[in-house]
């Protein structure tokens, strides 16, 4: 009875993470945007920077906003806030006013990642929390794909992609009412609340600072190819948007199953090999996409990264919630906080492909999957 119970309370909150996928709709945004307004892939990758800008903002304020409210109404707050930005695109088709709408989203989207991850800890037991936190990526893989479809729908047979933000906005709103009325216990929070400064100063850890960095740069190489992957479809193979758009779906459907995949694994075998596996892999694919020019060898290289990087960011999330399970709320914020690095990177690579091409910004990505296979081999000893 009582895990029934607990099965009960873990379900809303699981659901959570189908609603922090519908951040993910930037990526297909982005270009469809760009077409719209004839704008530059600097100046339209501005949009994944308004969306990402604010986990560096906000994160750790978020953290300590737990400590005062709790878990549960945190996330709730960011449901309201993410049904506001989704109601906005529908109302005024502007490029200034999307960039609005699309930073409440952001904003929505950092408060959401900062409780949810934490509010999931009390209602699964830790042992089996990176396997937990895998399901949740798992479940918001799902919303991500779904979005690119839901998009490339709209346009081709309603005539107008915006008509998937109604839908999101139905979702979320569902979404909140269920957890609202979830009964969850939460530990109170106990001693000092911490402040913004000692959530930084975690940092002098030589382990967390890692994590943080590994964190930056995975969403980093998740948000790049959410953004140029039909760009580059567009540019190597010659597709039209509405068919280059489904390279993202293919992408997602490539991290569901990995992260599908990758829960039961996680269940079972060492994060640590199971991570440099995944980062060899990804590293090699992500040549290959560079290199070859056949339309389905390109997506099959898309197919094979998506789902080596779909378990990179709970294992690293997880790996820093044990690292000091005591400041599980500061960390969380501060882990987020590197979510900042979807609106770094695409940025960076919007100039790099205004200036070469589209396949020379996805070097960047390269460089970031070096660095997170350096960080599998040194995850034993944190």
């Amino acid at each position: 009875m009582k895990q029934e119970s607990s099965f009960s309370k873990a379900l809303p909150v699981l659901f959570g993470f189908f609603i922090m996928g519908f951040v993910d709709v930037v990526g297909i945004a982005t270009n469809y945007v760009k077409r719209d307004f004839a704008l530059t892939d600097t100046v339209a990758n501005l949009l994944p920077m308004m969306v990402f800008l604010w986990f560096a903002v906000f994160s750790i304020p978020t953290g300590l906003l737990m400590n005062k409210i709790g878990r549960k109404k945190t996330v709730v707050l960011s449901m309201a806030i993410t049904f506001l930005a989704m109601l906005i695109p529908l109302l005024v088709y502007k490029f200034e006013v999307i960039l609005v709408a699309f930073a409440l989203l952001g904003i929505g989207n950092t408060i959401l990642q900062v409780s949810l991850n934490p509010l999931l800890t009390n209602v699964v037991r830790g042992d089996k929390l990176t396997s937990s936190l895998t399901w949740g990526q798992f479940i918001k893989a799902i919303a991500s794909f779904l979005g690119p479809i839901i998009a490339g729908f709209a346009a081709g047979s309603l005539g107008n992609w915006k008509l998937l933000f109604p839908i999101f906005a139905a979702v979320t709103l569902i979404s909140s009412f269920w957890l609202y009325f979830t009964q969850i216990d939460e530990e109170p929070t106990t001693g000092k609340t911490s402040s913004f400064i000692e959530c930084i100063s975690l940092l002098k850890d030589k382990y967390i600072l890692m994590f943080f960095i590994g964190i930056l740069f995975v969403v980093g190489v998740d948000v790049g190819l959410n953004t140029t992957i039909p760009k580059f479809l567009i540019e190597r193979c010659g597709m039209p948007l509405e068919q280059a758009g489904y390279g993202i779906s293919l992408y997602f459907v490539a991290r569901t199953l990995g992260a599908f995949i990758g829960a039961i694994l996680l269940a079972k075998l060492a994060a640590r090999q199971f991570f440099i596996v995944s980062m060899v892999i990804a590293i090699a694919a992500m040549i290959a996409m560079l290199v070859l020019g056949s339309q389905w060898a390109v997506l099959a290289m898309i197919f094979i990264v998506g789902f080596t990087v779909a378990n990179v960011f709970s294992i690293i999330f997880s790996a820093a919630l044990q690292k000091k399970p005591e400041r599980a709320n500061e960390i969380s914020g501060l882990m987020i906080m590197g979510v900042s690095g979807g609106a770094i990177f695409p940025f960076l690579m919007g100039v790099v492909s205004d200036k070469f091409n589209q396949g020379a910004s996805l070097i960047v990505l390269v460089g970031l999957l070096a660095y997170l296979l350096l960080l599998a081999f040194s995850l034993k000893k944190a």
